[in-house]
């Protein structure tokens, strides 16, 4: 056998979700590598990267949730209102009722799930589109939100801001300051529970039966009603499980700007969605990895930095760049849809 045709008969065996997961992890090392060679020693520093895991950490559980939403063959753009809602009820709460931590965190996951079982119940058993449904839930959070309390403020409930302030030091990753000093690197909380969903949302993916009917619905809903799986409650849980990670995901915003504010998290749904594609999700469904999705939240702030650090602070250089990255990714998208069709033709 030839050594072409050997090749050819290894790329076959090549997944669209491994490739496409491939392709977004080369391009984020890439990234930043360019960026530590053309933008300085600040992208050396493990605080740098730490950092970007530290802002992002509620984008990545959000994310996570829009990834699954997106496998099954839907969308759901509420999750930015959910967010914001969130903070906001969480931060009355804590600030004008001087309540506590765990209370607060259970209003938050009680607001995800009620979104996406409402959500969810729609799309699923009743068959809206789920664009309008989640269009829908988002201006019911919006204007909730603004229901809630209309004037932005800072939280000053003791215990809260002791949660907020806490850090987890990373031994080793440290660096020497301007000054001599050492100053040590640290995540925050966020960061752990970010991960956390990251890791529970891949085992359930890779090695649970609930993960592949996900993609089994989301690749072909006809084809999977027919193997006996039931569609619409497949659906209707995946809306459940994004609804429930925006809760999580609101709260760990919350804790990381600790305010609450009508216009928190503005525009964070299409980070989500946007993340998503560039971490290998694609639009069609059926084709998505969650540790692509990860490395799609990290590319997307890596490349905002990049034009920051660039002295691009115009907010339309960081559109036009997150534009053209989308461009690309769905340029690819189509190619490995294009490769997927010609399989099968090939097959049948």
């Amino acid at each position: 056998m030839s050594f072409g045709k050997k090749l050819r008969d290894k790329s076959k065996n090549i997944t669209d979700t491994n490739l496409l997961l491939t392709i977004t992890i080369v391009v984020f090392f890439a990234m930043y590598i360019g960026a530590i060679l053309f933008q300085g020693k600040g992208f050396l520093k493990p605080q740098t990267f730490f950092n970007i895991l530290n802002a992002n950490a509620a984008l990545i559980i959000l994310s996570c949730g829009m990834s699954l939403v997106m496998i099954t063959g839907g969308i759901d753009i509420s999750v930015g209102g959910v967010t914001a809602l969130v903070s906001m009820c969480c931060a009355v709460y804590l600030d004008f009722h001087n309540g506590n931590i765990f209370v607060a965190v259970l209003i938050a996951l009680a607001i995800g799930l009620a979104f996406g079982l409402v959500q969810g119940f729609l799309v699923a058993y009743l068959d809206i589109q789920p664009f309008i449904v989640t269009l829908a839930g988002m201006f019911f959070a919006r204007g909730m939100t603004t229901i809630v309390n209309t004037n932005p403020f800072n939280v000053a409930n003791e215990s809260f801001v002791a949660l907020k302030d806490t850090r987890i030091y990373v031994p080793g990753f440290g660096s020497v300051n301007k000054l001599g000093k050492y100053v040590p690197a640290y995540i925050e909380i966020g960061v752990i529970v970010a991960l956390l969903v990251v890791i529970v949302l891949f085992c359930i993916l890779r090695w649970t039966k609930l993960g592949r009917k996900f993609y089994a619905v989301g690749g072909n809903s006809q084809s999977a009603l027919m193997l006996g799986i039931n569609v619409k409650r497949t659906k209707f849980l995946s809306h459940l499980i994004c609804g429930l990670l925006a809760g999580v995901g609101g709260f760990v915003y919350f804790m990381h700007v600790g305010s609450g504010s009508a216009s928190h998290a503005s525009g964070m749904e299409m980070n989500a969605i946007a993340s998503s594609i560039i971490g290998g999700t694609m639009l069609t469904g059926g084709v998505g990895n969650i540790i692509g999705t990860f490395f799609g939240v990290l590319s997307l702030s890596t490349i905002q930095n990049i034009v920051s650090s660039a002295g691009l602070d115009q907010a339309w250089w960081t559109g036009i760049t997150i534009a053209a990255m989308l461009c690309l990714f769905l340029v690819v998208q189509s190619i490995v849809m294009a490769r997927k069709k010609k399989a099968l033709k090939e097959n049948s």
